[in-house]
């Protein structure tokens, strides 16, 4: 993918011939990590996309979205997320697409203990960064 003009573009339609919505993407230099939730076809998925690199698939996972309004005009909301999930292995992470959310990828064996952990942190009375205002 690196220098790769065009890269993206064929890989987004892959999942346009198989009609798969992507729910949640980063990317880096020489990566991406996608999300989808319809997986009828997967395996024409994983066969077309294995021609431009290698690929792994993690089943079992959780997106999770904390939404609020201007999230980014509040300092110490991303601080106190990552403080909260510190226990949780994160799989990925997007913010910037919208001011009003960050989508966090987890195990979802780990789905419970996070929104427990998230809503003390981040709506507890005491909240050192409260998100409403």
């Amino acid at each position: 993918m690196l220098n790769a003009y065009g890269f993206l573009r064929r890989v987004f339609e892959v999942f346009e011939a198989y009609r798969t919505p992507i729910d949640m993407i980063t990317t880096s230099e020489v990566s991406v990590s996608l999300t989808i939730d319809q997986t009828a076809h997967l395996e024409e998925i994983l066969r077309d996309l294995s021609e431009y690199g290698e690929l792994t698939v993690d089943a079992g996972q959780t997106i999770l979205c904390i939404v609020g309004d201007h999230l980014d005009q509040h300092t110490a909301v991303m601080r106190d997320i990552f403080a909260a999930l510190e226990h949780i292995p994160l799989r990925m992470v997007s913010y910037g697409g919208s001011s009003n959310n960050v989508s966090i990828l987890i195990p979802s064996g780990y789905k419970q203990e996070a929104m427990r952990a998230l809503h003390q942190a981040l709506f507890r009375q005491e909240a050192a960064s409260p998100i409403v205002e």
